[in-house]
């Protein structure tokens, strides 16, 4: 398995693969194309802020991810996003999201001081691994204004 920086010619690949995950019942806001593109085009170009990720096993392309950067107050530093992670069904089940876990702490190793995700409820086999790779439930509630 194969853990690449996403690239401008994943981007039909990648916008397919969103339009599963945001039409799953794993997003509450399902955001139009427009935006999705904007993320694609975001992770690929400059913007400092977001990083995608593409995950490649015998030469196929098996899923992808997106992580945000931001700033943690309560931890002093640099809190790492898991925004988006999708793996294609048929490539369920073979450590990829336990592999892109450890591939993120491994790479900011020493710099970021927190991981986040969020998962929806029904989502068991997302939550299953991500609490067996550490990561724990919070109790606060997060709040949104869209502008």
């Amino acid at each position: 398995m194969n853990i690449r920086a996403m690239a401008v010619q994943d981007t039909d690949q990648v916008l397919c693969m969103m339009r599963v995950f945001y039409d799953s019942p794993a997003v509450l806001h399902k955001a139009p194309n427009t935006i999705l593109l904007q993320d694609i085009a975001d992770c690929v170009g400059e913007c400092p802020f977001i990083e995608g990720y593409i995950f490649e096993e015998d030469g196929q392309i098996a899923g992808y991810a997106m992580t945000a950067k931001s700033y943690s107050t309560e931890y002093g530093g640099l809190c790492i996003w898991v925004e988006d992670i999708y793996i294609k069904p048929a490539f369920q089940g073979r450590g990829i999201g336990k592999a892109f876990l450890e591939h993120l702490e491994e790479q900011y190793r020493g710099r970021a001081v927190r991981f986040r995700l969020e998962a929806e409820d029904e989502n068991q086999h997302a939550i299953h691994l991500y609490s067996k790779q550490g990561y724990q439930k919070l109790p606060y509630v997060q709040m949104t204004k869209e502008v």
